[in-house]
This record gives C-alpha cells, sequence and structure tokens, in this order.
C-alpha cells in the first residue's frame, strides 16, 4: 500500500491531483490536511531531531555553497542513498563526523532527501 492508499484509500497519486484541482470540496481537503498531522505527527514526537536536521542543513548549505542563502542545491546532491549508508557505517565507528555534525544527523538529511525526492 502506498502513501495516498495509506491516507485516502486512493491509488497512485489521486490524492494530490484532488487536492490541487479548483473544483474539489474544501471538506475533501480538510480530510487531506487532517490525513497528515505534520506537528501532532512528526513535529511533537521529534523536536530536537528536527531541530539538528535543520543545522545539518544549515552546515551542508554553508560548506558547499559558502556566502549564500540557505537552499538545496540538487546539482551537488544526487547520491543520496550512498551518502547516508556511508555515514551510518561511520556512525558505527565514532558518531562524530570530523566536522562536528553527527553522523546520524547527516543521515537523516539524506533520508528526507531522498524521501522527498521519491514523492515527488
Amino acid at each position: 500500500m502506498n502513501f495516498y492508499e495509506t491516507i485516502m484509500g486512493l491509488k497512485d497519486d489521486s490524492i494530490e491531483k484532488m487536492y490541487k484541482a479548483k473544483e474539489v470540496k474544501s471538506e475533501d481537503k480538510a480530510a487531506v490536511r487532517k490525513g497528515q498531522p505534520t506537528f501532532s505527527g512528526v513535529l511533537k514526537y521529534f523536536p530536537n531531531a528536527i531541530k539538528y536536521v535543520s543545522t545539518v542543513s544549515k552546515a551542508g548549505n554553508d560548506q558547499h555553497n559558502p556566502n549564500t542563502e540557505l537552499h538545496w542545491d540538487r546539482s551537488k546532491s544526487g547520491d543520496e542513498l550512498d551518502a547516508l549508508t556511508r555515514h551510518l557505517i561511520d556512525h558505527s565507528v565514532d558518531p562524530m563526523d570530523e566536522d562536528g555534525i553527527l553522523h546520524l544527523g547527516k543521515v537523516a538529511w539524506r533520508a528526507l532527501a531522498a524521501l522527498e525526492k521519491h514523492l515527488e
């Protein structure tokens, strides 16, 4: 069962299409939003981890795009699963990377990046 089937019992990306369609009833859009409890189902569970991943994101931006506004430069980020795996292995040797960032923070950032790309 995929993400959309889990949320509303719909096939493929029907829920996304439904949500973007202008003729969709507001109560249907509300049902979609209620099926995605972003605060109570993610941020509330993992506040420290989410804040830490945001510092990983900023550190990565400062390293790969110095003196630029925070952004995800996808041209420099294409091997999420390989990088995630390397950081997971490195964590087992020493939890802290040489730059002072926890490997698990980098694993989480890479996992979010891979998931974001997959859902697009």
